[in-house]
């Protein structure tokens, strides 16, 4: 499943969102809630869409394209004033409140439209590398008592707030237990 991001200052958009494309089997969803941890995390992952809301913090989504890799489209979802005033080429916008098959519909065609232009190649990891992972997700699902969903999150959140490779997160996680 193709992973994007899901950016709103509202926690409660973020996860309501998350749950839709989910559900639908669209997207997986990485949510954000600042413009920084959303160019962060485009140019990291080599994500392709990003759906977010008009204003995160005090940046306008606008302000947040300019930064993003161009093979990243982000879809603005807001209120049809606020759309009014997004006026950036390459910004996608859909009216808030939207329908989830419309939200679906958006987020697949912007999928799509990625695969055509050729979206960057992730790089692969290493045998090693996976099975460090998977080590260490094992670990947490001992020790912790969490799902393998919850342990590889687990490991994703870390990597994205240290700013070091998922291998490498996963490395310390073992070193630590």
């Amino acid at each position: 499943m193709d992973q994007i991001i899901v950016a709103f200052e509202s926690e409660r958009t973020c996860r309501r969102i998350k749950d839709i494309l989910e559900s639908s089997g669209t997207a997986s969803c990485l949510l954000c809630r600042t413009g920084d941890q959303v160019r962060r995390c485009a140019n990291k992952r080599h994500i392709t869409v990003a759906v977010c809301g008009y204003k995160l913090g005090e940046e306008t989504a606008e302000e947040i394209l300019a930064d993003l890799p161009p093979a990243c489209s982000l879809l603005l979802l807001a209120p049809r004033d606020r759309l009014e005033l997004a006026r950036s080429s390459g910004l996608f916008s859909l009216p808030a409140p939207t329908s989830r098959s419309e939200l679906i519909a958006s987020v697949r065609m912007l999928l799509q439209l990625g695969y055509r232009q050729g979206r960057p190649a992730c790089p692969e990891r290493d045998r090693e590398e996976r099975e460090l992972i998977q080590t260490a997700k094992q670990l947490l699902m001992e020790r912790l008592g969490l799902t393998e969903e919850q342990a590889h999150h687990f490991l994703q959140k870390k990597s994205m707030d240290s700013g070091q490779k998922l291998s490498h997160t996963a490395r310390m996680v073992l070193e630590e237990f």
